[in-house]
């Protein structure tokens, strides 16, 4: 169980560990709705899934909490998730050094889930779609009234 945050916990305790919402990832979001990378770095509707089997392959200390991202309007399971991420040792130093910062772990999630086989081999029509809202209405005048 997690507890609240204090200065006195080790770098090794799950509360000082960072947290990573697939939010933070998501192409489709914008910056108010909780993106948190430029668009380059981003991927299309990221899982808790996909962003911890690509974290646990790196080496690092993961864990899953079933949270859902504050901003998220949407309820669904495909949009639950939290992963936890320890960076640091006890002493202050990097677990890995080429992931010294929560932005580096990210842009590494952001450029290594498309390179997973599940996102390669998606058949054509299983592929996220993109969706554009145009509005159905035409544009004219009214009936007479």
């Amino acid at each position: 169980m997690v507890s609240s945050w204090s200065p006195d916990k080790k770098h090794s305790d799950v509360e000082r560990w960072i947290c990573i919402y697939p939010a933070y990832m998501n192409s489709k979001k914008t910056l108010a709705e909780g993106r948190k990378l430029s668009k380059a770095y981003c991927v299309e509707n990221p899982t808790h899934q996909e962003i911890r089997d690509v974290l646990l392959a790196t080496g690092l200390h993961v864990g899953v909490e079933n949270k859902l991202y504050p901003r998220e309007r949407s309820k669904e399971m495909q949009y639950r998730g939290r992963i936890r991420v320890q960076l640091k040792n006890d002493d202050g130093t990097p677990i890995k050094p080429e992931f010294p910062t929560r932005e580096s772990v990210m842009k590494f999630i952001g450029e290594s889930i498309p390179k997973l086989k599940t996102r390669q081999n998606r058949p054509a029509d299983q592929q996220p779609q993109t969706t554009s809202q145009s509005s159905s209405k035409s544009k004219g005048k009214k009936g007479r009234r």
